[in-house]
């Protein structure tokens, strides 16, 4: 036994080591501290003063990976309290305004959201939520192409990283303009309510830090500005008249070609067509109808557009406004549209069918002519019956006619 002690001491010694060594590891190896990318990401809710305007940071990442991203995006709580919707927009300017405007904000919600109709009217609301701010430009183009001359100033990020040289498909083009077409006419995304920021819940900006997180939409999450600059009354500015062209969209807008390239442009149009015009796209819904708005000044070329627009379909139609205000973006018409509605060509080969129709009360020489669309009077109570009224006399159907100057149904 005597010489077996000599080996339980050396095992006891060997144990005890086996015991303090990851101690004394621990105390003498410094700790590795986290990446200052993941520290200064960490949310640090800051609330400006009324007084003093938000700055307007650039897009900067922290460098974490997404997962860690996820991670940090998922501990930060949304904001308590409700959370209110935006007010309709009302659009500022002429058709051409118009016209620029709606590409800069299809551009926007295309490449920021991809083809998800949810996603791209959420985009859409937070660019138009930006305009009104007094921290943003006041116009549509502005916004979304703000600090877009240089790469590290860009608000988005598409329009500084080379995105643009994708081109959509016409079917996700035009379904990108009618979304935002429709922010533009007032359609509101209420879940956001007034966002002015969001970024994919995989990335942490650096401004992500001082802002209150409201709202998820897939794997985006949006946020306001805190206090008073993040509540309806701070979104008080209107929009100025005048977009401007961008040449960045040229190839993918003929309302932003300007100079030469504009020229190159429609000469090719022109001889490529027998019309002077551009040719629309048709609706994503319904590849064989057309919405547009027309140059009452090229009334002469109204139908050939329509034909070449058509093309060799079999079913067709193409229908076309002069006022921006009166226009549809999609189907089906209202009451209102029809009447406003300038030019129609109807197609239907399988039955013979292919006219033109004319408002004639807009275009007084032109023919044939669109049928009147009627519009019913709001039934009215009926007063009780009284020692003047006729048992048994049935009162008339009161049809009231559009004021004049309204157009017709082309159906």
């Amino acid at each position: 036994m005597s010489s077996l002690r000599p080996l339980h001491l050396v095992l006891g010694v060997i144990a005890l080591v086996a015991m303090l060594l990851p101690l004394v590891v621990v105390r003498l190896v410094p700790a590795v501290p986290p990446p200052p990318a993941i520290a200064a990401a960490l949310p640090k809710r800051q609330v400006i003063p009324a007084k003093q305007l938000p700055p307007v940071e650039p897009v900067e990442y922290a460098a974490i990976a997404p997962d860690d991203a996820r991670s940090i995006n998922a501990k930060v709580p949304f904001v308590a309290g409700p959370v209110p919707p935006a007010r309709p927009f009302r659009f500022v300017g002429t058709a051409d305004d118009f016209t620029r405007a709606t590409d800069c904000l299809a551009a926007a919600v295309y490449y920021e959201a991809g083809d998800d109709a949810i996603g791209e009217r959420a985009v859409a609301q937070v660019v138009l939520n930006r305009l009104r701010h007094p921290a943003f430009p006041k116009t549509v183009c502005g916004v979304v192409f703000q600090g877009s001359e240089r790469s590290t100033g860009c608000q988005f990020t598409f329009t500084c990283d080379g995105a643009l040289a994708r081109t959509p498909s016409p079917a996700a083009w035009t379904r990108a303009r009618e979304i935002a077409t429709r922010a533009l006419r007032g359609d509101v995304y209420k879940p956001v309510g007034w966002a002015t920021h969001y970024h994919t819940d995989w990335v942490v900006p650096y401004w992500s830090s001082s802002l209150d997180k409201i709202a998820a939409v897939d794997t985006h999450l949006f946020f306001r500005w805190t206090g008073w600059w993040g509540t309806g009354g701070a979104f008080n500015r209107n929009q100025l008249p005048g977009e401007g062209s961008v040449a960045k969209l040229a190839a993918l807008s003929e309302a932003h070609r300007t100079g030469a390239v504009l020229a190159d442009a429609d000469a090719a149009i022109v001889e490529a067509t027998p019309f002077f015009g551009r040719t629309p796209m048709p609706l994503a819904s319904d590849q064989n109808t057309f919405l547009t708005m027309l140059n009452p000044a090229q009334a002469d070329t109204f139908a050939s557009m329509a034909q070449a627009s058509c093309g060799e379909r079999a079913k067709c139609k193409f229908m076309g406004w002069t006022e921006p205000d009166a226009m549809a973006f999609t189907m089906p018409l209202s009451p209102d549209q029809m009447n406003a509605m300038s030019f129609s060509y109807i197609r239907d080969r399988a039955s013979g069918l292919e006219r033109t129709l004319w408002n004639c009360v807009e275009f007084k020489k032109r023919t044939p002519c669109m049928k009147r669309f009627m519009i019913r009077a709001m039934p009215v109570a009926e007063p009780a019956a009284g020692p003047a009224e006729l048992e048994g006399v049935r009162r008339k159907t009161v049809v009231a006619e559009p004021p004049e100057g309204n157009s017709a149904s082309p159906e």
